[in-house]
């Protein structure tokens, strides 16, 4: 069975474009509420719920992430950039897991993987302070070999491999080959011992080729699980995207 690790960022992206300026993040007139609807993930089915806590706090907030931490029944796991703030707050959330993710204030989402063999020394001391805390640590990367091995070799327990440059790339021989990289990644990181996620840009058809790669263990899915819920309704999104993982 492969997890599911449902992103409720863009929850909290619709409450910021009215209530930016609101000296709370939920409760009277503010809504939608990023807690209750995670609440409502996990009783989907989820098996965890990530949240991306960005330096400019564009959706998420600080306190979302401590309510989430008090109520939810299942993982959180939080997506943060390899700086000396954010990790002196993931040692104080204690969330179940971090993932390390590349951070531009410029791009809307994130865009490609952690360089991690640019950033050794800065990740490295993100992944040894998060292992010391027992809490797990993913770096969110390319499917390079070097990437891969340069986690293994700096402890990371955990590669979530990007896989936005698959979803991204049109029909055909340009898919197929992102798929391949895919794939060796996959094998290259369960060859060194290390957990395989993957997560960017997956949605209700790509899944039927996804969840096909070898030695998955959680997919983190955000913006397609929102955009269905427009339609459905949360519970139904999350249910069917489940069910088209593990047919």
């Amino acid at each position: 069975m492969i997890l599911l690790g449902v992103n409720i960022d863009h929850c909290a992206t619709l409450r910021q474009a009215r209530y930016r300026q609101a000296p709370a993040t939920a409760g009277g007139a503010i809504e939608p509420d990023p807690v209750t609807l995670a609440v409502l993930c996990e009783q989907a089915g989820a098996d965890g719920i990530t949240v991306h806590l960005r330096e400019d706090r564009r959706h998420i907030q600080d306190r979302d992430v401590w309510r989430l931490r008090e109520t939810i029944a299942t993982r959180l796991n939080l997506e943060m950039a390899c700086t000396p703030a954010m990790t002196e707050l993931a040692l104080k959330l204690k969330p179940d897991s971090v993932c390390l993710v590349p951070e531009s204030r410029e791009e809307i989402t994130t865009e490609g993987g952690l360089d991690v063999v640019a950033n050794r020394d800065r990740v490295r001391a993100v992944v040894d302070a998060m292992n010391a805390a027992g809490i797990k640590t993913s770096l969110f990367i390319d499917p390079e070999e070097a990437q891969i091995d340069l986690a293994k070799k700096i402890s990371a327990p955990w590669v979530e491999l990007h896989t936005g440059a698959y979803a991204n790339a049109p029909l055909g021989a340009a898919r197929a080959k992102e798929f391949q990289r895919l794939r060796l990644g996959c094998v290259r990181a369960h060859e060194l011992g290390l957990t395989v996620n993957a997560g960017h840009g997956i949605n209700y058809v790509n899944i039927a080729e996804v969840r096909t790669l070898p030695h998955l263990h959680e997919l983190n899915i955000g913006h397609s699980i929102m955009s269905r819920a427009l339609f459905t309704g949360i519970t139904e999104a999350v249910r069917e995207l489940k069910a088209r993982m593990n047919p």
